[in-house]
């Protein structure tokens, strides 16, 4: 069994390798789509968030106006109120997640895909929090995979994503570009990874890279079933 991080900045194109690592065999969670989940009405994490945030959060639909509250949490100075409640939650449903793969594979390569394995830990570390899980995320996977691509790339998937027309391209390019900003660079995530990738924009090339770090992935994974089974 190998529990694999990977991570990358906004637009750097993690997605896309995580789809063709799901498309090769291993299984795959987002945790974007875990925290989806975890944000909707009769969850305890939405709660948690209209407590701290104030109904205002709440659309007219009883959920949560996700807009609203990227603009509180990012330009309001709150990300971190945000991330304390959402976090713990989200790596906790991750844990199950790959509990249960290993259960029924135990030779299982499982991928989390997730931008801010190293953020959050530095985050948590920054608040003091040193003895939690958030503080010790990195080292919760037995690898860890980044993602890298020149900013300016990464800027324009992400405002081709959220804004394809011209309405809104402006703001879009702003809106990365602060998100960016709070992102850990990628040279400081190269050196504390185990493998990387860098995405030009070729995606044949991207698709190759992904292939060859499959196999050492799933070499490593035999290798450390195998270690496990002689114990």
């Amino acid at each position: 069994m190998l529990r694999v991080g990977l991570t990358g900045g906004l637009g750097s194109g993690k997605s896309t390798v995580a789809g063709y690592l799901r498309e090769l065999g291993a299984q795959v969670i987002e945790a974007d789509e875990l925290g989806r989940a975890l944000m909707e009405p009769g969850q305890s994490v939405f709660s948690a968030i209209v407590e701290c945030f104030g109904q205002e959060v709440v659309g007219v639909d009883g959920r949560l106006d996700r807009a609203r509250l990227a603009k509180l949490a990012f330009q309001g100075g709150r990300i971190n109120d945000l991330n304390a409640i959402v976090h713990p939650a989200v790596i906790a449903a991750q844990r199950r997640w790959m509990d249960e793969v290993f259960a029924i594979d135990p030779a299982a390569v499982a991928v989390v895909e997730t931008a801010l394995i190293f953020e959050v830990e530095r985050d948590a570390r920054a608040r003091g929090e040193m003895e939690n899980v958030l503080a010790d995320w990195r080292r919760r996977f037995d690898r860890v995979v980044v993602v890298t691509a020149p900013e300016e790339a990464k800027i324009a998937r992400y405002v081709a994503r959220v804004s394809p027309d011209a309405a809104g391209r402006e703001a879009a390019e702003a809106d990365a570009r602060m998100r960016l900003g709070r992102q850990i660079p990628d040279a400081e995530k190269v050196a504390r990874a185990d493998y990387v990738l860098e995405n030009t924009g070729d995606l044949e090339g991207l698709r190759s890279q992904v292939v060859a770090l499959w196999q050492r992935l799933r070499a490593e994974s035999n290798i450390f079933h195998r270690d496990e089974s002689l114990k």
